[in-house]
């Protein structure tokens, strides 16, 4: 069978991509209150908060299309990386109920990010010419 490196990176970005955005349409329809909350609890201003949605709603789009994905993926990542630190420090060390690493998706998240970085958008990209792409 004949390799295909840009259609795996494709399917990589949108199904990715696709599930962060979830998150963030859900915050969209349903507030995002307790990130507000865990904000204030860490001494951060609220307004903080609207980066969530450019992390969940705008680098996963940005991703999907293949527009300027490496900046994207950076975004994407330390989305990520601020929702370990902020929200998650406590289950670093734990397991699910099914026996699994409880912050696997997270973490998962956080390495696809990493690799949208690195990898930029291949072939299949609206834009293919920046180096941010």
């Amino acid at each position: 069978m004949k390799k295909n490196k840009h259609l795996g990176n494709l399917l990589i970005r949108v199904i990715i991509s696709f599930t962060m955005l979830i998150y963030g349409i859900d915050k969209l329809l349903h507030g995002m209150e307790y990130i507000d909350e865990l904000l204030s609890k860490h001494g951060l201003p609220s307004w903080i908060s609207n980066g969530v949605l450019v992390g969940e709603v705008l680098a996963p789009l940005m991703i999907i299309v293949g527009y300027r994905t490496r900046l994207a993926g950076l975004i994407f990542a330390f989305n990520c990386l601020a929702a370990f630190i902020l929200a998650q420090t406590q289950n670093l060390f734990k397991l699910n109920e099914k026996g699994g690493w409880a912050l696997e998706l997270l973490a998962i998240y956080l390495i696809a990010g990493s690799a949208f970085y690195f990898m930029g958008g291949g072939k299949y990209a609206v834009s293919r010419l920046n180096k941010w792409d």
